[in-house]
């Protein structure tokens, strides 16, 4: 039994060791999305251009590195930011954000739509002072979608939407009914420079051509050398910036799903650690699911410090529960935390509580499927005290008193129902059946469990 336990404690101690320094080293990585602009020496005489891809899903991640990218645009003094747009959408939040951060940009921004700028990719497009379009692109259809990819019918949603794609094209001076056709199937709208009527219950969605006659867009482009040739006529000094390393990886993590499947490995691998003796690689694969949700959280700006360090507390305070009867205080207080540091991590809590508890559940399931599996091998032995207390081990165990049935003696002191008898030469601790029993009357004993023995009165008092 001392091994075991002394092989759960060093097992522990290996996670906790490992906890600390996965999430220690996440600060230094955290470094690459604050990458400093530019030096006035290797920035070119000219004021230059700096084109910021737009691509995939709008989400969070891609927010924080446009935020990173815009600055460091404004701290170049470029001429145009040229935003190069081909994303399908995404999260309408992030959208709305990155549609604030276009629009206090001190650099003249032009969106390059050189193939989708579907739903949210519009309204970061229409945010843009200029669009220019590919042959072949298409803006609009932006109606508001669940994560099913279902339309959203609720009123207000669609409302709040509807004003946001509206203020946008207003703030550029193009037509916001059409910005507001994109969005609400309510709305209809004919446009005469087309020749082109949508009805009631359908969005709009243009054409790059429809586009540029409507004036969603100032010109065509069949790629970045004609935008900016269109921009300032002739070549021009470009600089190009990409997320780092980290921040693309930081995007996939960030995801929904992928932030779902990270806590699943997480609180699984954890658990399966603790209750299947005999491992060791779940619980590091559970420390590198925990390690990695942080490590994304914290590279695009959402968790901090506190949050990681909240974390190893509720690691703690699970260890300690352990190894110390907190009647599962401590045990309550170390899942709070790690609850808590999850949650405050993510951009959205009400997501990542969303995520918590799908990857909860997830992980019941597995972790019964794992003690059932692996039963054979004493699961719950770490749990349950299996040392024999026998004699030749050191243990001393309570003599038996059977050799006092049927004895009679005298009680000397009141029975009630505890006291003392005598018998023959020897002081007796016994009990009654509940009943009192006065000093010096006649007992006899009626039953003994192991040392504790039983007597009733037998007759009268002596006098």
């Amino acid at each position: 039994m001392w091994k075991v336990k002394q092989a759960l404690q060093t097992r522990i101690l290996l996670l906790l060791f490992l906890t600390v320094l996965l999430l220690s080293g996440i600060p230094a990585y955290a470094q690459d999305p604050t990458t400093p602009a530019p030096s006035p020496a290797s920035v070119p005489l000219s004021a230059p251009i700096v084109v910021i891809p737009v691509h995939q899903t709008v989400e969070t991640g891609l927010q924080k590195f446009l935020d990173r990218a815009l600055k460091e645009a404004a701290d170049a003094r470029a001429m145009y930011v040229i935003l190069d747009i081909d994303t399908f959408g995404g999260r309408v939040d992030a959208a709305e954000e990155i549609g604030e951060m276009i629009r206090s940009s001190p650099v003249p921004t032009l969106g390059f739509v050189h193939g989708k700028a579907v739903s949210a990719g519009s309204y970061i497009a229409l945010n843009a002072t200029k669009i220019a379009m590919e042959p072949g692109s298409s803006i609009g259809a932006a109606a508001v979608v669940d994560g099913s990819g279902n339309e959203i019918e609720n009123v207000k949603v669609i409302a709040h939407w509807a004003s946001e794609m509206r203020a946008a094209a207003e703030l550029r001076g193009r037509d916001p009914q059409i910005a507001e056709a994109m969005v609400d199937k309510n709305v209809g709208v004919t446009m005469k420079p087309i020749g082109r009527t949508v009805p009631k219950g359908q969005l709009v969605s243009l054409t790059a051509e429809e586009a540029v006659k409507v004036g969603y867009a100032e010109t065509t482009a069949k790629d970045l050398n004609e935008v900016i040739r269109y921009l300032v006529g002739t070549e021009h000094p470009v600089i190009h910036l990409k997320p780092t390393p980290a921040e693309a990886f930081s995007r996939w993590l960030t995801q929904p799903l992928i932030a779902t499947l990270l806590l699943f490995i997480g609180i699984a691998g954890i658990a399966i650690e603790l209750f299947v003796p005999g491992f060791g690689v779940p619980g590091i694969v559970g420390l590198l699911g925990f390690g990695l949700y942080f490590f994304g959280h914290y590279i695009v700006g959402f968790a901090g410090v506190e949050d990681i360090a909240l974390f190893i507390i509720g690691v703690v305070l699970l260890i300690i529960e352990i190894f110390v009867s907190s009647f599962g205080i401590l045990g309550i207080l170390g899942i709070a935390c790690l609850f808590s540091s999850v949650v405050m991590a993510a951009y959205n809590t009400k997501q990542a509580a969303l995520n918590l508890s799908i990857a909860f559940v997830l992980s019941i399931v597995v972790l019964a499927i794992f003690i059932k599996i692996f039963k054979h091998r004493g699961v719950w032995n770490r749990f349950i005290l299996r040392d024999k207390l026998t004699t030749d081990k050191g243990y001393t165990s309570a003599e038996s008193r059977s050799d006092l049935l049927g004895k009679s003696g005298t009680a000397i002191t009141p029975l009630r129902p505890a006291g003392t008898i005598q018998i023959g030469d020897e002081r007796v601790d016994v009990v009654t059946s509940g009943e009192f029993i006065a000093v010096n009357s006649q007992v006899v004993v009626v039953h003994v469990e192991g040392s504790r023995v039983i007597v009733r009165e037998a007759h009268g008092v002596l006098h």
